[in-house]
C-alpha cells in the first residue's frame, strides 16, 4: 500500500551563518546607514527563504519547498521516468543552481536523490534520508502507474 511521503531538512549551517551575519550588522557594527540595513534586510529575506526544504508526496506529485514556500516545484509522478540516490560534490553547494547533473535543490549536506523526467531533465533534490526519499518515489511512481 503506497504512503504519502512528507519530510523536512533544516539549514542548520544556512541558519547559524545568516543569523551570525544579522546580528554582527545589526548589533556590533552599530552602522545603521542605508547600505547595511538593505544588507541586512536582505540578509533575513534570503534566511526566510532558504532555511529549510521541505518534501511533499501525494498521489499526483512530488513536491519540494524552500523555507516560507515561496520558493517551491512540482515533479508530476507522471512524468518521473526513474529515480536513483547520489552524493553530490562539496562544491555543488546549496541552493538552486545548474550542475553538471542537472538543476539541484539543497539545503544542507552531499546527499540527494536524482529525479529523471521522461523528457530526459536532471533534477536533484538534496535530503538526508535519501533512501527513504528514494525508495518513496519508486513506490509513488509504480503505485500510481
Amino acid at each position: 500500500m503506497y504512503n504519502k511521503y512528507r519530510h523536512t531538512q533544516t539549514g542548520w549551517l544556512i541558519i547559524y551563518i545568516f543569523a551570525a551575519l544579522i546580528f554582527i550588522s545589526l548589533f556590533l557594527l552599530k552602522n545603521l546607514s542605508p547600505d547595511m540595513l538593505l544588507f541586512t534586510f536582505i540578509m533575513a529575506v534570503t534566511l526566510s527563504l532558504f532555511y529549510n526544504l521541505t518534501v511533499t508526496m501525494d498521489e499526483e506529485c512530488l513536491k519540494i519547498r524552500f523555507g516560507i514556500g515561496l520558493i517551491r516545484k512540482r515533479f508530476p509522478l507522471k512524468d518521473i521516468a526513474s529515480c536513483r540516490r547520489v552524493r553530490n560534490s562539496w562544491y555543488y553547494g546549496w541552493g538552486i543552481h545548474l550542475t553538471p547533473h542537472g538543476w539541484l535543490y539543497n539545503v544542507s549536506g552531499f546527499d540527494a536523490v536524482e529525479v529523471v523526467t521522461k523528457a530526459g531533465k536532471k533534477y536533484r533534490i538534496g535530503t538526508d534520508v535519501p533512501a527513504e526519499l528514494e525508495h518513496a518515489v519508486h513506490c509513488a511512481t509504480h503505485y500510481f502507474r
